[in-house]
């Protein structure tokens, strides 16, 4: 029996065809992957082989035959096959879970283990991924809603037919590298003046981090930094008796000059004549714009590019 249906349809012009969200995958012994930042969170399903693993929760972890790995957005992650390797990866940046609030319930509860193991999968797992490994050979042009419903089938497996004690050091790396993320963000947002700089400062490459960014605040990095730096420095003129240069430098100005456009372009005017208008009891407000007009490249005022 195939997948394939027997009408005359070509699926590849259909525009729900992709199948991204899940992956089949094959390699061969010996194949390496170095450790890079993932831009999503995965789930990893071994259906043949050894594969070893490399990251903060599974060193130097080797999987094996219908076990299971979630590793969270963010995560540095090294794998080398040992023997010819097969696996299906889930690939998600929001859990795909039929029951939103039962899937935030179990993440809320998550909690640390000691030592984090695989997840041994049970037959009903096993019966969908090998299903699915089928569907992948079979189809040339995977259907995504039809992936969209098997990830969710996943996921509703895993969270209604394990004991809650199993599941929830599975899903718990979701929340500590969101939780990291952002630390990292609010820790260095103001000492930096281009995108490419705050991603290089966290060890990612500009486009991983941008989707990170865009994924956790839902606007881009830009976006997010002008209003916070706005936010900021204006509540610094106006509330507080810091000395203009400190401010400027505190936030990631070069020079006076910087500061003073970026104050008129955000506020209306430099910042000694904003301090005396607030002094005179004039209330000031930020600027307010339908669409930010910086592109890519200098944060503190000059111009960044929106990534497509």
């Amino acid at each position: 029996m195939s997948f394939c249906t027997s009408l005359d349809m070509n699926c590849s012009q259909c525009p729900h065809s992709g199948g991204g969200t899940l992956e089949l995958h094959k390699y061969p012994q010996r194949t390496h992957f170095s450790a890079e930042k993932h831009s999503s969170n995965f789930i990893l399903f071994m259906l043949k082989g050894e594969l070893l693993i490399n990251s903060e929760e599974y060193p130097g972890t080797i999987l094996y035959k219908n076990q299971a790995v979630l590793q969270a957005i963010g995560s540095k992650v090294e794998l080398l096959a040992v023997t010819d390797v097969e696996y299906i990866q889930l690939n998600f940046t929001e859990v795909p879970a039929f029951c939103s609030q039962q899937m935030q319930e179990v993440v809320s509860l998550s909690e640390a283990p000691l030592t984090y193991t695989p997840l041994k999968l049970i037959p009903r797992l096993e019966h969908v991924l090998n299903d699915l490994a089928y569907y992948f050979e079979e189809t040339p042009y995977p259907c995504q809603p039809y992936i969209d419903m098997k990830s969710k089938e996943l996921i509703h497996l895993l969270i209604t037919c394990y004991p809650l004690q199993m599941i929830r050091p599975f899903f718990y790396p979701i929340s500590t590298y969101t939780e990291s993320f952002q630390y990292f963000v609010m820790q260095h947002y103001r000492q930096v003046k281009t995108t490419e700089e705050f991603a290089h400062l966290g060890g990612y490459t500009t486009t991983t981090f941008r989707r990170l960014f865009k994924n956790l605040y839902g606007i881009p990095v830009y976006v997010w930094i002008l209003q916070k730096k706005r936010e900021g420095i204006l509540h610094e003129l106006l509330h507080t008796s810091d000395r203009i240069n400190a401010i400027s430098q505190r936030y990631g100005f070069d020079n006076p000059s910087h500061f003073s456009h970026f104050c008129k372009d955000s506020f209306g005017d430099t910042p000694r004549s904003l301090r005396k208008r607030a002094q005179a009891g004039e209330k000031i407000k930020i600027i307010n714009r339908e669409r930010e007009n910086y592109k890519e490249g200098d944060i503190q005022g000059g111009e960044e590019e929106e990534e497509n």
